[in-house]
């Protein structure tokens, strides 16, 4: 590895923070140990890591307060959540908020690490901006195109980005809510009866490869199949 992976770590226990830190530092990452959430929140606007690991129970700022703050500002940094508690209720908060992943302490360190690389490898491709195959079509994001021979469909900002997390997700369901909190900002009635428009308009551009299709996943979302 070149170049090491920032990884912003919050953990309120001294021992554990450490060891978590030295374990991670054994495998290239850059750690920045954080003992609260104030501290933790200062040091995500001013070291831009790209993940992070968040306690749950910790002074001055929980993580769940923590990791809603950070959503505001970047919705796609992957958040793993590190608690005591089981609870189903704290599970489902969490993946509400936007975490990505959830470990229950205690935990081994490879289990942690390979989460990590995981998603880092995840946020990786989700970041890509690189030409798609997506059946017949070549979908570009960046030109926001859909192209199938000569032909080329001109996309919108949104309905380029709702393809993109789409295809990136192909015959997996996507979940309304997360998709609408990503790119509305909210889940709100409104913003999901305006999500169906662009969906019904994506799959009129798409009809000339019959083979795609986006499937209304009902009480779940959509999934892309090709």
């Amino acid at each position: 590895m070149s170049k090491s992976i920032k990884i912003l770590l919050a953990e309120d226990e001294p021992s554990l923070g450490q060891i978590i830190k030295e374990s991670l530092e054994t495998r290239n990452f850059e750690v920045l140990l954080c003992a609260d959430g104030e501290e933790a929140y200062t040091t995500y606007k001013s070291e831009k890591p790209l993940l992070l690991v968040l306690d749950i129970m910790m002074p001055k700022k929980d993580g769940f307060t923590l990791a809603e703050e950070i959503r505001k500002e970047d919705q796609d940094i992957p958040i793993i959540f590190l608690t005591a508690k089981s609870l189903t209720e704290d599970v489902v908060k969490g993946f509400n908020i936007g975490g990505n992943d959830y470990l229950k302490k205690p935990f081994s360190m490879e289990e942690l690490i390979v989460r990590i690389n995981a998603l880092l490898k995840r946020s990786k491709n989700t970041n890509s901006t690189d030409p798609i195959q997506l059946g017949k079509f070549i979908f570009d994001l960046k030109k926001q195109t859909l192209q199938l021979d000569t032909h080329i469909e001109n996309l919108t900002h949104r309905e380029a980005h709702l393809l993109h997390h789409l295809a990136l997700n192909k015959n997996q369901i996507l979940d309304r809510s997360t998709i609408l909190k990503k790119l509305w900002g909210d889940d709100d009635f409104f913003n999901a009866r305006s999500m169906d428009v662009f969906i019904t308009k994506l799959r009129k551009k798409l009809k000339l490869d019959p083979s795609i299709q986006i499937i209304n996943v009902r009480g779940y979302g959509y999934k892309l199949i090709y």
